[in-house]
């Protein structure tokens, strides 16, 4: 409640009449929930004198567009991640769940007088959940994602990236809602990089005083692969810095198991083969695991066969890595050191079983 009658201040002050509808209608709705019938009718019979459409708080359908293409700027989405489909690490799990709770406790925190952390910065290396995290929060938030489009965003007339990036931060502000900025180090980068146009520099100082200017009811969540190019005075605009980094051991075994959860296999309750999958998978990202996963149970359903092994995902691992399988030898190899049976992978990938054998006794590996 708190929070609306803020922002209903902050609308009045800036002449915005839309902001004031909206926020009144929100502060009505919660009125009503907490048992103030009579004030909410009150505030509700106020609103109705007004004249024209009262733009509801989740409308999105007039989205900012590039002035020279036309291209819309940004996308509108409402996800729905459950946390069974998200694996991160006990740690990082427990900084996003702080980051959403000061959200949905902003009340308070304005109660004691303190600001609301509302801005969160992902980085790691590509493929490891940044855009899912993304995801994830607006599920548990319940608000709309708007993400930017840097497509759209990105003009050939350098001056009219600075506006959209306006529009943008214009656009969210009216609305309670998530900004997404992917790919942020294209917008942010280091104002001191001699390659870089003074245009484009420009661009940074715009998106410094958006970032600053962005209402504490709204959510910001920038991404980046490329952290090491972000400029100083950006990180500083960021209440919250979080590093998404390449799946674990036990990460990479829950992994495993969501994506073969409805899939016939012979690696789930199987202790010993979920680890050996957890060591040939170290060092892939959460993307790639997905990938090399997938490919192998759509192999396993063009061959019409019942069950995928072990040895369909390992050869995908290979593959994956290699990007092809020309020395069969040293596939072989790869499985067996792996700790993949002689008749899986006879049976799975049709190698014949005295290659398998023959090779085996060369290499003195031998099976448990």
């Amino acid at each position: 409640m708190y929070t609306e009658i803020v922002k209903i201040i902050e609308g009045g002050l800036s002449n915005d009449k839309e902001k004031v509808l909206n926020y009144a209608t929100v502060l009505a709705d919660n009125l009503d929930s907490q048992g103030e019938n009579s004030l909410a009718k009150r505030i509700r019979a106020v609103l109705s004198k007004k004249k024209g459409a009262l733009t509801s708080l989740d409308s999105f359908s007039t989205k900012p567009v590039d002035a020279e293409s036309r291209m819309d700027i940004v996308e509108i989405s409402m996800p729905q991640i459950s946390s069974s489909q998200i694996v991160l690490s006990k740690y990082v799990e427990e900084e996003i769940k702080g980051f959403i709770e000061c959200y949905t406790r902003r009340d308070n925190l304005l109660r004691a007088g303190l600001e609301m952390s509302n801005s969160l910065l992902l980085y790691g290396p590509p493929g490891c959940g940044k855009t899912t995290v993304a995801q994830y929060i607006a599920t548990l938030t319940g608000l709309p994602l708007v993400t930017a489009r840097l497509d759209g965003l990105i003009s050939s007339l350098l001056g009219s990236t600075a506006k959209n990036i306006r529009k943008i931060f214009d656009y969210v502000a009216k609305r309670e809602c998530i900004l997404f900025l992917d790919e942020f180090d294209v917008i942010a980068k280091l104002r001191d990089d001699k390659n870089e146009l003074g245009e484009l520099k420009r661009v940074v100082n715009s998106l410094i005083q958006n970032i600053d200017s962005l209402s504490s009811d709204s959510i910001l969540i920038a991404a980046t692969n490329h952290h090491e190019l972000l400029d100083p005075a950006i990180w500083r605009r960021f209440s919250k810095v979080i590093t998404l980094e390449k799946p674990q051991m036990d990460e990479i075994g829950k992994l495993v198991k969501i994506l073969l959860d409805n899939a016939p296999n012979n690696i789930i309750g199987n202790d010993k083969k979920l680890e050996q999958l957890e060591t040939a998978l170290l060092g892939f990202s959460h993307s790639d695991i997905k990938t090399i996963v997938f490919n192998a149970l759509r192999n396993v359903i063009i061959k019409n066969r019942e069950s995928l092994t072990s040895s369909d995902i390992l050869k995908e691992v290979y593959f994956h890595a290699h990007h092809a399988i020309d020395d069969e030898k040293d596939f072989i190899r790869y499985l067996l050191k792996n700790n993949a049976p002689h008749k899986e992978i006879n049976e799975s990938l049709e190698i014949p079983l005295r290659k398998i054998q023959a090779i085996s006794k060369a290499s003195e590996i031998k099976e448990d």
